[in-house]
């Protein structure tokens, strides 16, 4: 029988390097006092990894930042941050400056903003060094070559001597690892550190705090949305909702056995590389509260679908669940003892929807119609140097001859590294102009034949786009009725009668309650504005909706939301995708077929199954292998393909494979193998499998992985 008790913290001959007790944060509003941190308490050990997640606004980062001492003075701080035997909140401003780079390092999600532009990043590095200690230029300057070295970077004594715009995002975020771990600290505070990378940069970086940790010994807090990325690298997970802990165990026990339905149903939004029934995402109800003047109750009642009249009475307090393999679990929820497997009575607490059947799937690919076609197409830059008489000194090849297609009710996902020209591809058909070389149709239509404005007009009806941040898409000047009316009105629709019943029927559609279309923008959550960017999109009917990184900014329960809406749109209106992301868990759960993309070349395309299942590539089992999982065991036995080596010179055309400079099966072959990887450009061939090609001469050579 499992029950619950108060929790205890147990004696240990091993004391805390950190112990957080009570902390409670409070800012001042219009609105009233936010209570951002309502009573957070934990210890963390030296060469340990506490995972913090939550959505946003759930105190994670407050939290941290609590710790560092960089929160503002009109912030009211309570409770005790021990870091050493000293309470931090006891240190003035100046006191803090020495504990900060000394006794923790602090990684930030956005490296460029963590770097001065206008020094050098080893003049940044030997600053930090020659701030906390009593070392020469010369030394620190050798040092800073030093740690740049063993965080991975290339030519360390060359870029050392680099500007941080010279870098690129993973290598910046390599210089701030190193920064942080200059002096090595005590403590690493990890915030969000992977989350603007590409998963292959994301996986290197994660293997070099890693080494960081492991260099210096230092504890680290790991704060991220990605319960892939805790499953790899935390110990214990602490899960935040509403400004407290609401779960907190072990990482193993955790993710085997959650006890909070907030948790659940976090583990249930999330899209699973590993997971090839492509069911429907369970997505978490609602929205966080806002955290002024909160009632006394459970502030997730209002989205627990197993809530109680008990839980709305008063709130539930952070309790162990004791059992058989539960010790160190705690969780706060009333119902925690009898939850078993996400279930209570054997009846799942997020029941799995069911999914509309896609009548348009169930005829064969090659008997329905083509909605986007692109037969090599080719779109290149001029690379220019000089101030006022600028030259060109050579080309950058975006897109250098892809062919791509996209069928009825068919999702493709495309899919490659920031830099492989997806965006650029994107543009070039949103642009409905003619390529530099080859041609683009749009529901048959080629963009060659379209001369006057009205045919342009015709064909932009039937293909539409949705943008990553949704915030920066919408006019926040302009209520929802208007944003949505807008490009009715653009097609000529004027009947104010008509226009408000599409108006409220497109609203109804992506889940939105049409009494709020006089709302501006502001008024809505990021999932909700999301729905009525995707609204906007549907408004002239198209055949192809664009989805540039359309979940990406959303918290990955809204971002479940999202994608069962564009499933259903998919089965409802028979619409074809074009999907672009970063994220392959995403690809996997959404798309019908994916292709990779590498520096403006198609190197993999075929069904999702066939790519994902049987990935041909090099490149492509290097971003398979680069997806965290959420599952600790999973994750921590799995092989990895790290890559390695520079990127070649995007201004290079010269015949030969592209990858060839950072290829893992490119260094296991012969001599003459290698010289036909250099010197050949390999074509996109289809082998036994039909409906799946690869751009590789050795695509059926294994590769050597990385443990």
């Amino acid at each position: 029988m499992i029950e619950q008790r108060a929790v205890t913290t147990p004696l240990d001959t091993q004391q805390p390097l950190l112990s957080v007790r009570d902390l409670r944060v409070a800012f001042p509003s219009e609105a009233g006092r936010v209570e951002a941190v309502r009573g957070v308490s934990f210890d963390l050990h030296r060469g340990k990894t506490l995972g913090i997640v939550g959505e946003s606004g759930s105190g994670k980062s407050v939290t941290s930042m609590a710790v560092m001492g960089l929160l503002p003075d009109y912030a009211a701080i309570t409770g005790e941050i021990t870091l050493g035997g000293r309470n931090l909140l006891d240190l003035d401003d100046r006191q803090m400056s020495k504990v900060r780079g000394r006794q923790i390092g602090m990684i930030f999600q956005d490296p460029l903003s963590s770097l001065t532009p206008i020094f050098t990043i080893g003049d940044q590095i030997a600053e930090a060094l020659q701030i906390h200690q009593d070392i020469s230029a010369a030394a620190a300057a050798k040092r800073a070559v030093e740690l740049l070295d063993l965080v991975g970077i290339p030519n360390p004594d060359r870029r050392a001597k680099g500007f941080p715009h010279e870098f690129s995002g993973g290598m910046r975020q390599r210089a701030v690892i190193a920064m942080s771990i200059a002096n090595d600290p005590d403590l690493i505070i990890a915030d969000e550190p992977t989350t603007a990378l590409d998963v292959t940069v994301q996986a290197q970086i994660l293997d070099v705090l890693k080494t960081a940790q492991r260099e210096t010994g230092a504890a680290v807090i790991m704060i991220t949305h990605d319960l892939g990325v805790v499953a790899g690298s935390a110990d214990d997970v602490m899960v935040m909702y509403a400004g407290k802990p609401v779960e907190h165990a072990g990482v193993d026990e955790l993710f085997a056995r959650p006890r909070m339905p907030y948790t659940i149903g976090l583990m249930g939004a999330i899209p699973r590389l590993d997971d090839r029934a492509r069911d429907a995402l369970t997505p978490v109800p609602g929205t966080p509260p806002l955290l002024v003047d909160l009632p006394d109750a459970c502030p997730f009642a209002a989205r627990c679908p197993v809530v109680q009249d008990a839980c709305r009475e008063t709130e539930p307090p952070l309790l162990a669940v004791t059992g058989s393999d539960g010790d160190g679990h705690s969780a706060a929820c009333r119902r925690a003892a009898e939850i078993e497997d996400g279930a209570i009575g054997g009846e799942p607490i997020y029941p799995v929807p069911a999914l509309r059947e896609n009548r348009v799937a169930a005829v064969p690919r090659e008997d329905r119609p083509k909605v986007l076609e692109l037969s090599g197409v080719t779109k290149t830059f001029p690379l220019t140097k000089g101030g006022l008489l600028k030259r060109k000194v050579g080309t950058v090849f975006a897109v250098n001859g892809i062919d791509l297609d996209i069928r009825e009710g068919e999702t493709l996902g495309l899919v490659g590294e920031s830099g492989c020209g997806k965006t650029t591809t994107l543009l070039e058909i949103m642009g409905l102009k003619p390529p530099e070389q080859g041609s683009i149709a749009v529901c048959g239509q080629d963009t060659a034949d379209l001369k006057r404005k009205q045919d342009i007009s015709s064909v932009r009806r039937n293909m539409q786009m949705v943008f990553q941040d949704p915030m920066g898409a919408l006019d926040p000047r302009m209520t929802v009725f208007d944003i949505l009316a807008e490009p009715l009105r653009a097609v000529g629709e004027r009947n104010s009668k008509v226009l408000a019943g599409k108006v409220a029927e497109l609203m109804e559609l992506v889940g939105l309650d049409p009494e709020h279309r006089d709302r501006f923008p502001a008024a809505f959550s990021g999932g909700q504005r999301q729905r009525i960017g995707i609204a906007r999109a549907l408004a002239t009917r198209p055949q192809l909706l664009v989805l540039d990184e359309p979940v990406s900014a959303l918290d990955v329960s809204v971002q479940a939301g999202v994608i069962n809406l564009l499933n259903e749109l998919k089965a409802e209106l028979g619409l074809s995708y074009l999907f672009v992301a970063h994220d392959l868990s995403v690809v996997s759960h959404i798309s019908d077929r994916v292709a990779v993309m590498y520096l403006g070349r198609i190197v993999e395309v075929g069904t999702t199954d066939a790519v994902f299942d049987n990935p041909r590539h090099p490149y492509t089992k290097a971003l398979l292998s680069a997806i965290p999982l959420p599952d600790p065991v999973a994750e921590r036995t799995r092989e990895r393909v790290l890559l390695k080596g520079d990127l070649p010179n995007p201004t290079d055309d010269r015949p030969g494979c592209r990858f060839v400079t950072r290829c893992p099966l490119h260094l296991t072959l012969s001599e003459p193998q290698k010289e036909r990887c250099r010197g050949v450009t390999p074509q996109l061939t289809e082998r036994e499998e039909r409906d799946h090609q690869d751009a590789c001469h050795f695509a059926d050579t294994p590769v050597s992985v990385d443990h």
